[in-house]
């Protein structure tokens, strides 16, 4: 009789991108590639900010933390995909499963309230010039910082310790190239409601209540720019938030477009192209957006590359 249950279970199947054999050499060149670039871009942003003290700002530490979790974020995902198409193999063991849910929605998480800290540092910045210092204080900056990657971390395992109540068939096949959680319980032969209704609780509760955060930081930012009477003044106030609204419109952007896309389609491949905007290409222009929008960080990477090009 043919064991269906967890404890039994000892790996999935992940479909991936394509199981053209004639593709897979170029996927694996194009997301090493794209992998390789995000790590270096991301780990040059948090050494050029720790490495300047100009950038020892509450802006600049949400960003090396962005950046952090960019790394993170995208190291859950690639690498296990980049093993399976150099070895041919579209397995991924239980264990590996549950832990790459764990790890991708942990750093997702953590993305998103970054975001949002960003956009309330800009508003108080903006809003509040004088009281900048005493707000956002180095206490105030680490406590938000710790909350979303508390917060994260309990409502990640809670995801999990609900995926592992369920159970899946034998050689389970995952039309996905990672772990993710709607296809999971799409593939569960047990009933998914309890973990369908927090999957949805959850996402509406940490994804509209950062959003909303950020739309009220950004309407108060223009009403207070709308006030100010000097051009010069207003390109100069709005421009340090050029770099963090790029951001933001690319990481909502991708994450309604793959929403978008599941819903109108139906199609899992189709779904699964559009998951690559949001955790792949996302996390890669991070550090481009930075770096090319704002000249304090790069004139920090510029010191940093000069002085590690002039060695000891």
């Amino acid at each position: 009789m043919e064991a269906e249950n967890h404890t039994v279970l000892s790996q999935f199947l992940l479909l991936g991108l394509s199981d053209d054999p004639k593709l897979q050499p170029v996927l694996f060149g194009i997301f090493l590639s794209m992998y390789l670039v995000t790590v270096l871009g991301n780990l040059l942003i948090i050494l050029a900010v720790s490495s300047d003290p100009h950038l020892h700002t509450p802006m600049y530490f949400f960003l090396s933390n962005l950046s952090l979790a960019d790394i993170c974020f995208i190291s859950t995902t690639v690498p296990k995909m980049l093993v399976n198409i150099q070895a041919h193999s579209n397995d991924i063991s239980y264990t590996e499963c549950l832990t790459q849910v764990y790890f991708f929605l942990m750093f997702l998480g953590v993305d998103n309230f970054l975001l949002t800290a960003m956009a309330y540092d800009r508003f108080v910045a903006i809003c509040h010039p004088l009281n900048y210092t005493v707000i956002m204080n180095p206490r105030l900056c680490v406590l938000l910082v710790l909350t979303s990657w508390l917060i994260m971390f309990w409502v990640s395992l809670i995801h999990v310790l609900l995926m592992k109540r369920l159970t899946f068939s034998t050689g389970t096949e995952i039309p996905h190239f990672f772990c993710e959680v709607a296809q999971l319980l799409k593939v569960a032969s047990s009933d998914t409601l309890v973990n369908i209704i927090f999957l949805y609780v959850s996402a509406a509760l940490l994804g509209m209540i950062p959003m909303i955060g950020i739309l009220f930081s950004y309407s108060q930012i223009v009403s207070s720019l709308i006030r100010i009477s000097s051009i010069e003044s207003k390109y100069k106030a709005f421009s340090t938030c050029g770099s963090h609204l790029c951001v933001v419109f690319l990481f909502y952007g991708t994450g309604v477009g793959v929403y978008l896309s599941s819903s109108v389609t139906h199609s899992s491949q189709a779904s699964s192209v559009a998951s690559v905007m949001y955790t792949v290409v996302t996390p890669m222009l991070n550090p481009f957006i930075y770096s090319l929008r704002n000249k304090d960080v790069k004139g920090a990477l510029g010191s940093f590359l000069s002085r590690a090009a002039s060695g000891p």
